[in-house]
């Protein structure tokens, strides 16, 4: 989801700026709420454990350029599933920061643009699960239509705004139309492993049911909402 260096250039770079201020801002909102919700310490514990999984996602899982951008593991359902919306935004912007700043400097100019790319489908899967889990069911309960519908409402998201990023950039060209379908044909494979691997991690969760008061997870992840 890494959008290519030179894609989108000069003033045009200029909205990413205001698309990624309006994520931050909704970001911020949410760690409030966490905040009061869960402490603290809870809250920077997962944003830390958040963080450290991105850039292990980034790094360390397989990933390859293809087309206009990067395909990439993010495994954004199950950062939201296992941490909660806030920390996992926030293990996004951190771990993003640090690739980019430490490891991808190429990347820094289009950290606004990549930001977007990954939060604004995040917030997007959150009103799904909100309405698509029932709220007598603990995430770790859920079924793999459930995990299926997340993962693809946050990966077709990413495709979406990588799509938009490299048309507003670089116009309806041939070629781009070429390289974005590529793109987006490579990705979707990825929505065939994300429900896959929550199922897995979910249900190991679930023998690990000593930690459900620990702080270290999303309250919803054991108990329901209502």
């Amino acid at each position: 989801m890494h959008i290519e260096p030179g894609i989108v250039e000069g003033a045009k770079i200029t909205l990413s700026y205001a698309t990624a201020t309006a994520c931050l801002g909704l970001v911020a909102k949410q760690a409030l709420d966490t905040l009061k919700k869960d402490g603290f310490v809870s809250l920077v514990v997962r944003s830390i454990l958040t963080s450290a999984l991105v850039l292990v996602y980034f790094e360390v899982l397989p990933h390859h350029p293809v087309g206009v951008s990067e395909v990439h593991l993010i495994m954004g359902s199950t950062l939201f599933l296992l941490f909660g919306l806030a920390p996992a935004a926030i293990g996004l912007i951190v771990g993003l920061l640090i690739q980019s700043f430490f490891l991808a400097p190429i990347d820094l100019p289009q950290y606004g643009i990549n930001l977007t790319t990954l939060l604004a489908p995040l917030f997007a899967m959150s009103l799904i699960a909100k309405r698509f889990i029932p709220e007598d069911t603990a995430y770790k309960d859920i079924k793999y239509r459930h995990a299926l519908a997340l993962s693809t409402t946050y990966q077709m998201g990413i495709i979406s705004w990588v799509a938009f990023w490299a048309f507003y950039g670089q116009g309806f060209g041939a070629e781009n139309l070429s390289q974005v379908g590529s793109f987006g044909l490579a990705y979707l494979t990825v929505i065939i492993v994300e429900p896959l691997v929550d199922l897995a991690v979910l249900a190991g969760a679930k023998f690990m049911h000593r930690l459900e008061q620990s702080g270290l997870f999303e309250k919803r992840l054991y108990h329901p909402a209502a």
